[in-house]
C-alpha cells in the first residue's frame, strides 16, 4: 500500500522553515515551488480513485497557489499589502494541510 505520511513528509520538506532561517524572497519563491511540484507528483499517484480525486485537485489548486500568492507579497505595494497578501498564503498553507490530512486518513 502506500505510504501517506512519507508522501506528506515529502511535500513539506520543500515547504519547511526553520526560525533561525535567513532565506531570502527568491530561495522562498523556489521552496514554494518545490512545494507545489511535490504535492502534484503526489496527487499524480493517487489520482485514480474517484473518492480521493476532488481532495486531490483541490490540494494541488492550494499548493501552486501558495506559490503564486507568495510571489504576489513580494510584489506589495505598501507593508500592510505584503501582510495581507502573506495571510493569503498562511491560508493556503493551512487548507494543504487540511487536504493532505484528509487524504490521509482515508487512505488508511
Amino acid at each position: 500500500g502506500r505510504n501517506i505520511d512519507s508522501f506528506t513528509e515529502s511535500a513539506l520538506v520543500g515547504f519547511s522553515i526553520s526560525k533561525n532561517s535567513s532565506m531570502n524572497a527568491d530561495q522562498l519563491k523556489q521552496r514554494t515551488k518545490i512545494f507545489a511540484i511535490e504535492n502534484a507528483k503526489f496527487c499524480r499517484m493517487i489520482h485514480s480513485d474517484a473518492l480521493l480525486k476532488p481532495y486531490t485537485i483541490q490540494l494541488i489548486r492550494a499548493s501552486s497557489s501558495v506559490g503564486a500568492n507568495y510571489r504576489a507579497a513580494c510584489r506589495a505595494k505598501s507593508g500592510k499589502d505584503f501582510i495581507n497578501k502573506l495571510k493569503i498564503v498562511e491560508e493556503e498553507c493551512d487548507e494543504c494541510m487540511f487536504f493532505l490530512e484528509l487524504i490521509g486518513d482515508l487512505e488508511n
